[in-house]
């Protein structure tokens, strides 16, 4: 007697399932660590007969894997996800090939399907080739390559910069990390406002009117130029007029360390629109340094962008020496203010203005915080009878006031000598992000031909993590020719 064929009663899903033999994983496995980490005798012959796929597979395994969560080992049907690494791997391919295309990363790779193997996509169907398997059904579609950069969460990026940092703090000298600097590099929105040869009708510059090409990118200055109002015959030419340099898009924040001998590395990275301030991108960035490292940087070096009294705050501390060498700002017309031996501002009769009260403020900067407001010394606490030495002109309506931070970073940035050697020293440090931002645009980190803000913000932290695998090879090879002054 025949028997019955009772898959007819199976659920639709299990049925269809079944049409899928290969790619399919066991019940509780999951996912992670691609197939380039094994060792060279384990590779197929296909994988180490191609030299494309080698190299790619001696620098991808610099990253620590093993630092990614898990994929879902079972999704619809029982197909196998595609891990994430799979996905990283291919786009840091992609950023170091100068590839312009999803679809030139697919051509490349169909072409090459020993990086298939090695990046740990799912094989699917079968292939008279070398390997076994046919490169056009285990790869994603072009538009899935896209839609996986725009949705990959960005702290699955951030824990390979963790492994990176601990692989560095181990291969280098004591010094690493101990002074940092912190630069920004702006990013051109792929929009036609940024376009200056487009026609715009109005509203070029109008940061209420967002691109319609992008949603997310925000509009920012890049530099302003103070230059003299034009005047007319026999006129003084006095008022200056501040002329911009406009860009809708975004920016990318980096912390990076040099070491003599050894190079360039980036600590801690952050991307944001670019309507943000320079300073903003300093507590996020610092933190994520901080952690890294395990302990915070003695010394740091920043653009006058930098000049606020919590980043003295941060680097001042009585176990080290160490400060931030940052160029005074003359911001707002505030000029560098002496101070008394017990730590009180001078006036412009060089006498110590007393303190008056304090308060808290939530406002004028970043963080709150608790501000000092100083008064005049001959009218406070009580008048002494003395005239004003240098006639101030506020003299008639209580004298002198200055209001300042009541924290030792305020007075920091008017007492620190800026011409001294240490200085000098600290504030070239500030070369290890030029370099660094140097290497990015030369990946196309200034110009992305990206319409969505997780994209480039998951782009950059490619191609961080790209640099500093070149930057971990460059060291490994001196560590085993024994180049270790």
């Amino acid at each position: 007697m025949k028997r019955k064929d009772h898959t007819i009663f199976q659920p639709w899903w299990q049925r269809l399932a079944a049409l899928w033999p290969l790619g399919q994983v066991r019940d509780g496995e999951s996912t992670r660590l691609p197939r380039l980490v094994q060792e060279d005798q384990r590779l197929p012959r296909f994988v180490r007969q191609c030299p494309t796929t080698m190299v790619a597979i001696s620098r991808l395994r610099l990253l620590a894997w093993d630092k990614l969560n898990p994929t879902p080992a079972r999704h619809y049907f029982g197909y196998t996800p595609v891990p994430q690494a799979a996905y990283i791997g291919a786009n840091l391919l992609k950023i170091e090939a100068g590839m312009r295309s999803m679809g030139q990363l697919r051509r490349h790779l169909v072409q090459h399907p020993g990086l298939i193997w090695a990046l740990g996509f799912p094989l699917y169907g079968r292939s008279q080739q070398a390997c076994g398997f046919d490169p056009e059904a285990s790869l994603p579609t072009r538009r899935h390559f896209s839609h996986m950069l725009r949705t990959l969460d960005n702290q699955e990026l951030q824990r390979l910069l963790d492994g990176q940092v601990s692989q560095l703090k181990m291969l280098l000298p004591a010094e690493f990390g101990q002074m940092v600097s912190l630069d920004t590099k702006h990013i051109l929105a792929f929009v036609k406002e940024n376009n200056p040869k487009a026609y715009i009708k109005e509203g070029r510059y109008d940061k209420a009117q967002q691109p319609r090409d992008d949603s997310d990118c925000k509009l920012g200055c890049k530099r302003r130029h103070n230059q003299k109002s034009p005047t007319k015959e026999g006129e003084a030419a006095s008022q200056k007029v501040s002329i911009g340099e406009y860009y809708w898009g975004y920016a990318s924040g980096v912390v990076a360390t040099k070491i003599a001998d050894w190079g360039e590395f980036v600590l801690a990275e952050l991307t944001q629109t670019f309507d943000q301030a320079d300073i903003s991108y300093f507590f996020p960035l610092m933190e994520a340094v901080e952690r890294r490292l395990g302990f915070r940087p003695c010394y740091g070096a920043f653009d006058a962008a930098f000049d606020a009294f919590y980043v003295y705050d941060y680097f001042d501390s009585e176990e080290h020496d160490g400060f931030a060498a940052v160029p005074y700002s003359e911001k707002g017309g505030s000029t560098r203010r002496a101070f008394s031996a017990e730590g009180l501002p001078l006036c412009a009769a060089s006498l110590p203005m007393p303190l008056k009260f304090t308060f808290h403020d939530r406002t004028t900067t970043l963080i709150p915080h608790v501000r000092a407001r100083y008064a005049c010394p001959l009218l406070f606490p009580e008048a002494n009878g003395q005239a004003c030495p240098v006639a101030h002109k506020r003299w008639a309506k209580g004298g002198c006031l200055t209001t300042m931070a009541y924290t030792p970073g305020a007075q920091i940035r008017h007492q620190l000598d800026r011409q001294s050697q240490l200085y000098q020293t600290v504030y070239k440090q500030r070369t290890a992000t030029e370099r660094i931002n140097s290497q990015a645009v030369h990946l196309g980190i200034e110009r992305p031909k990206l319409r969505n803000q997780q994209a480039i913000t998951n782009t950059n932290t490619l191609i961080y993590l790209l640099i500093n695998l070149r930057a971990m090879e460059r060291v490994l090879a001196k560590l085993e020719n024994g180049q270790t002054d």
